[in-house]
């Protein structure tokens, strides 16, 4: 027996922790102690900042969007309605090949995390009961997924928590013996570091780090009442992470100097040298490695889980639009759409299994494709929100009868679109400098922007889409 639609099982609580758990990974846990060695803390602060007031633009467009029709498609449905069906078309398989990579990325930072503690394990194994966690996690039902999720991102909150707690108390001289004061903020260059090209590259890194936050937008398809919990969800989710990532940024900058050598080695293959290990070794936390293995495990898992949860859904809203074979439109009794789970998951073990092929170079190679995937669905969103309240006034409706209201339109997807668009052309800036321009790191960088042009040029090209018009966009919202 088959459902004839998802069911909306997602409860408020599994909506907000959805949405700060999509945002928060090894990009706050590992990536801040590199940022904060190229740019300094206060250039690491701006830049976080920065893209921080970007994607609350972007979240509030989304709320917008979603509490009028809140589908599993989201801004590819929006896209389609709105824009263009070839760019609707564009944003759902840049959306859907950039999370089912995600996956086989994942699998890989899990196998290096256990072998931390299992050094001689199987990765072949730990591949194989991970990947039947995430899938098991996933087939259940979307609130099997929820509250997953909501646990693997409730223990990513308490350890941040913890760990600005213990930070102050260091910063206050309680903890960790005498206090360095502000003496790393006035360091040498501190506390701006490498000046602007400086903080272009760290835009990037923050741009990765958020990614994930329009998760909620997927999910608002399932939740029991997305009107009221995809609002409620989006108003929490800016200051949330804002004070998480600043918070951690500025804790780092008082207790590391940027000249810290450690910063520069934080990445997943040495959780050794984490800010955050680094500062609790410090505070006196003697197994703070294993400790923040642990919590990084969890933080793949969760990325892992909603991987392949949104990418199930998108390639499951491709289909019921036509825009990708019917077959994966179909959902079994509980609702969840299990044939673009499996084809999902079969994607993401493929893609895993490419880094034992040669050198990996297959792997680095799809790693990079969907590079930008990220930064383009963010461009896609402002641009949908931009059509949308134009559409939506044009259309004679006025801004009262929205649920859900973004504020500083049009600045805000303007600004958006502007920020999404220096970070995509600046991705590898460096290639073009100097006396010979490096076409193989230019194409290695940008790769990802042809494909995602290229797909949307040829469904153009087959389909004879056109641009559409404000006064004929499809306004119709989601059935009660």
């Amino acid at each position: 027996m088959e459902a004839k639609e998802m069911q909306r099982s997602l409860k408020p609580r599994h909506m907000v922790m959805i949405s700060i758990g999509g945002a928060i990974g090894t990009g706050l846990f590992v990536a801040t102690g590199s940022s904060l060695s190229s740019a300094g803390p206060g250039g690491a602060i701006v830049a976080y900042g920065v893209i921080g007031i970007m994607v609350y633009f972007l979240m509030t467009s989304l709320g917008e969007m979603a509490t009028h029709l809140p589908v599993a498609g989201s801004f590819e449905t929006y896209a389609t309605r709105y824009v263009d069906s070839a760019l609707g078309f564009a944003l759902g398989w840049n959306y859907w090949y950039n999370w089912a990579i995600t996956v086989a990325c994942e699998l890989v930072a899990g196998v290096i995390v256990v072998k931390f503690w299992l050094p001689d394990s199987s990765e072949l194994l730990i591949c194989i009961l991970f990947l039947a966690l995430l899938f098991g996690l996933n087939y259940y039902s979307a609130r099997s997924y929820g509250e997953s999720e909501f646990w693997f991102a409730g223990i990513k909150v308490v350890t941040i928590i913890i760990f600005l707690v213990v930070g102050l108390l260091m910063i206050l001289g309680v903890l960790g013996g005498h206090s360095p004061g502000f003496s790393n903020w006035t360091l040498k260059d501190a506390p701006f570091v490498g000046g602007w090209a400086a903080l272009v590259n760290i835009f990037m890194i923050a741009g990765f780090s958020f990614g994930g936050v329009e998760i909620v937008a997927v999910a608002a398809g399932e939740s029991e009442d997305p009107k009221k919990n995809v609002p409620k969800a989006i108003k929490t989710i800016f200051w949330r992470i804002m004070l998480f990532y600043i918070g951690a940024i500025i804790v780092i900058g008082f207790l590391l100097p940027y000249t810290d050598p450690n910063l520069l080695q934080g990445d997943i293959d040495n959780v050794a040298v984490s800010p955050f290990t680094l500062i609790f070794e410090r505070a006196g936390l003697a197994a703070a490695a294993s400790i923040m293995n642990a919590v990084i495990l969890t933080s793949i898992l969760s990325c892992g889980n909603s991987s392949l949860y949104v990418s199930s859904r998108m390639l499951y809203a491709l289909a019921k639009e036509g825009k990708a074979p019917k077959v994966f439109s179909r959902l079994n009794k509980r609702g969840v759409p299990v044939l673009s789970l499996v084809a999902t998951t079969a994607i993401g073990a493929v893609c895993f299994l490419t880094t034992k092929i040669g050198e990996g170079t297959v792997y680095t190679w799809l790693v990079n494709a969907a590079g930008l995937a990220g930064f383009i669905t963010w461009f896609g969103i402002a641009i949908c929100h931009y059509k949308f309240r134009k559409a939506f006034l044009a259309q004679g409706h006025d801004l009262s009868e929205l649920q859900f209201k973004a504020k500083f339109y049009p600045f805000g997807p303007i600004f958006a679109m502007a920020l999404c668009i220096i970070v995509i052309l600046g991705q590898n800036y460096a290639a073009f400098l100097g006396g010979t321009i490096d076409w193989q790191g230019i194409l290695v960088s940008y790769i990802g922007l042809p494909l995602f042009l290229i797909l949307y040029v040829a469904y153009k090209v087959v389909k004879k889409t056109k641009i559409i018009k404000p006064e004929e966009a499809d306004l119709s919202g989601a059935e009660e």
